[in-house]
């Protein structure tokens, strides 16, 4: 294993880290705004970096959300791709009414075939004995004395990950394969605490894996120099030498981090007003890349239009060879590498496109707005899905329309259209349930819910609730109760056939 300090060695940076004392949870919000992160000369409250990475319109957001978790993060990639080394500082903010005793961090990797070896954690610069909990995939972080309201503490972990070379959590979403690495969840997480207390479980083999809050990121990659590196965010800084690079993201305002990469991608873009597009491929799939971005680019202009405006300046599309046809990430997603070859594909025309408006859809209702995806996940799932139905009705008219919806009849049909409710955890359903309740039903339901409002007043509803639960947690009350406001009515009843148990 190379230490951090040989490989910034290598590369000619002096990286610098400023260190205020203080005991475990005693740190006030001033002190740890004076403590940079690792390796990284910048103050927590620093928000620049994450300027570039916005449109001009969504950069208020900069001087918002003072309670976000911010991650500094630097990784070093090892030349074969499946050994990482990690070292991050998280500055984490108690924004509950309670004081946190602990704070626990996600440690996906190890129900994912691979795993996450943590090597030391401090709090404000001081030692700490962490326990484990959920097959190692739960990291107790103890705080001693107790974390007050709105309290900060500063959080670091220096840690190992082995990526798993088949197979790799939900759908293949963590693993490297056919020379393409794909990175989801791969660094300690701060889980959510919410009127639950902590939100910690084994998540299902079907279904996201993910409720997060909104946080910063900056994240330093060093790998090989031969490596093409997509990730969440934006590029702001890159340096080379000899055969290895060094590439620092700042994604934010972000509620994960996520990187793929590969020796073999080659990139096709666009620009969409102030948003570039790319879409990365190997080389050999550069025409299927050309019409994955074309999709993307259609999907983007209309969520733009009727929910508003998509906030980064860069969207990718990486495709990778998961066993979904698709996966959402904060400003960016995968799509399924054996879809994009069209003269040998399975899967029709209509599957890729589908599959690209439905990931694109996910940066509205996931990304922008966030749920709890294994408790709720019709939030998220059934209102992407209608919005797949209209990117098929604004681009190809009623016809358009009518061939999705009966491709959400036929997923219904799989469960013989049982009125199974929509808005059960993803434990509560079978496979076979899930894709039919959550996906076929769900967005039924939805438009349903358009027809019962009025579809002009549901369209403002749905403008109003981007708005309203920007960089947020929705759930189905509070979609609920502000569907009724725009309607003026009572939807009771309406929910209770459809979406409560």
């Amino acid at each position: 294993m190379k230490s951090f300090a040989r490989m910034i060695f290598i590369l000619g940076i002096v990286l610098l880290a400023a260190c205020q004392p203080g005991g475990p949870g005693k740190a006030t919000a001033t002190a740890i705004e004076a403590k940079a992160g690792t390796g990284f000369d910048i103050a927590w409250d620093d928000r620049s970096p994450f300027r570039a990475g916005l449109i001009a319109g969504e950069q208020a957001a900069l001087g918002q959300l003072d309670g976000a978790s911010v991650y500094h993060i630097d990784l070093q990639i090892g030349d074969d791709l499946v050994h990482l080394e990690g070292r991050q500082d998280v500055r984490y903010t108690n924004q509950e009414t309670e004081p946190l005793g602990e704070v626990y961090f996600r440690l996906f990797p190890n129900l994912f075939g691979g795993s996450t070896e943590i090597h030391n954690v401090t709090i404000n610069d001081q030692d700490t004995s962490p326990t484990y909990e959920l097959n190692n995939s739960a990291m107790r972080v103890p705080l001693s004395p107790a974390l007050q309201p709105g309290e900060q503490a500063a959080i670091q972990i220096t840690f190992s990950v082995r990526v798993p070379t088949e197979g790799g959590g939900n759908y293949g979403m963590f693993a490297f394969v056919d020379d393409i690495l794909a990175l989801a969840h791969f660094y300690p997480m701060i889980a959510v605490y919410d009127d639950e207390g902590w939100n910690l479980e084994i998540p299902p083999h079907i279904g996201d894996v993910l409720y997060a809050n909104t946080s910063f990121y900056l994240v330093r990659v060093t790998a090989t120099a031969g490596l093409t590196i997509v990730a969440s965010g934006v590029e702001i800084e890159r340096a080379e030498a000899g055969n290895r690079q060094q590439v620092t993201f700042a994604g934010g305002p972000m509620r994960d981090f996520y990187l793929a990469a590969s020796t073999r991608y080659t990139v096709v873009s666009e620009q969409v007003g102030e948003t570039t597009v790319n879409s990365y491929v190997p080389s050999e799939l550069v025409e299927g890349a050309q019409t994955t971005l074309g999709y993307a680019v259609d999907a983007l202009k209309i969520y733009s239009q009727r929910f508003g405006t998509y906030p980064f300046t860069e969207f990718d599309v990486a495709s990778t060879p998961t066993l979904a046809f698709g996966i959402e990430y904060p400003g960016m997603v995968v799509i399924a590498i054996r879809m994009y070859d069209q003269a040998k594909s399975e899967y029709p025309p209509a599957y890729l496109e589908s599959a690209v408006a439905h990931e694109v859809g996910h940066q509205w209702f996931y990304s922008v707005i966030g749920s709890d995806q294994l408790d709720e996940p019709w939030v998220d799932e059934a209102l992407t899905q209608y919005a797949t139905l209209l990117y098929w009705q604004d681009l190809y008219g009623p016809s358009g329309a009518a061939g999705f919806r009966g491709s959400l009849h036929d997923r219904w049909a799989g469960v013989d259209e049982a009125e199974i409710p929509i808005g059960l955890p993803v434990r509560a359903y079978s496979d076979v349930e899930y894709g039919a309740i959550v996906y076929g039903r769900g967005p039924l339901f939805v438009e349903t819910l358009a027809e019962t409002m009025g579809q002009e007043t549901f369209d403002a509803f749905l403008r109003d609730y981007f708005k309203r639960h920007k960089w947020g947690i929705a759930t189905t009350d509070s979609l609920k109760e502000l569907a009724e406001s725009h309607c003026n009515c009572d939807l009771s009843q309406l929910f209770e056939e459809w979406v409560a148990e």
